[in-house]
């Protein structure tokens, strides 16, 4: 098996990276091949603009999605795009590791969507969802944060952890991922933090580490999340009246 690490965090000794490393550590050693899209270090740009385009369809008017359309077609998409897709193509399982800032993704993850999943190549109107371009590939979100888990409930002080990862989460099904349930680490108060010590920060990190490894251990038995697909919806996209009923009905 081929695992892509997708880490976003500016600082290479923070607790996500750490994580990725665990991660990546447990999963070599079982004999799977592991690579890291590291976009901080690789200095990935997560904004999309004409400048991105050697070969514009149209010189005065930016159109993000007609440029990508034409820029897959004449295999002219920038190499850091083609690099991140090589990678996606050739991994079964994709972890994206991630801080939660501002009740969502670091902005630099999501431009790294806005400007990967690249419209007329990895998406068309109808390869979407159950019928997308990654089927038959696995994707988790793994996300840390310094507030304290019971607050992450539905009207708690950090909100719900689903609510929050609804959009990213979706849009890797829009994709045709098979998205399995997040994992988080609740409470991480980094060295930096005046309110937290070394050795608490230490402490932190090898519990974490050590549910993250057996979490990443056992996910060949776990169930996926699940969202509806072409199936469960009328010609319009809304959803049918059975849809509460449906195999495919939404849980996270």
């Amino acid at each position: 098996m081929t695992v892509l690490f997708v880490y976003c965090h500016p600082e290479p000794r923070s607790f996500n990276a750490a994580l990725v490393e665990v991660g990546a550590e447990m999963f070599r050693s079982r004999g799977d091949t592991v690579e890291i899209s590291d976009l901080y270090a690789e200095g990935f740009d997560p904004v999309e603009k004409r400048e991105n385009y050697a070969q514009p369809v149209d010189a005065d008017v930016f159109a993000p999605l007609a440029e990508q359309r034409n820029a897959f077609k004449t295999e002219t998409l920038c190499p850091e795009i083609s690099r991140e897709i090589a990678r996606l193509e050739r991994a079964d399982l994709v972890i994206f590791q991630f801080p939660i800032w501002w009740h969502s993704v670091p902005a630099m993850l999501k431009g790294w969507f806005d400007r990967v999943f690249v419209s007329g190549g990895l998406y068309t109107s109808r390869m979407r969802y159950d019928q997308g371009y990654f089927r038959g590939k696995r994707a988790l979100c793994s996300v840390t944060s310094g507030a304290p888990e019971p607050s992450f409930v539905t009207g708690g002080r950090g909100g719900s952890l689903d609510e929050i990862l609804w959009s990213t989460q979706f849009s890797l099904h829009y994709m045709g991922f098979t998205v399995l349930r997040p994992h988080a680490s609740f409470g991480i108060q980094g060295h930096g933090y005046s309110y937290a010590s070394a050795d608490e920060f230490s402490r932190q990190l090898e519990q974490s580490k050590t549910a993250f490894a057996e979490r990443l251990a056992g996910l060949d038995g776990e169930e996926p999340l699940r969202f509806p697909g072409w199936d469960d919806w009328d010609d319009a996209g809304r959803p049918l009246s059975d849809t509460s009923n449906s195999k495919r009905a939404t849980t996270c």
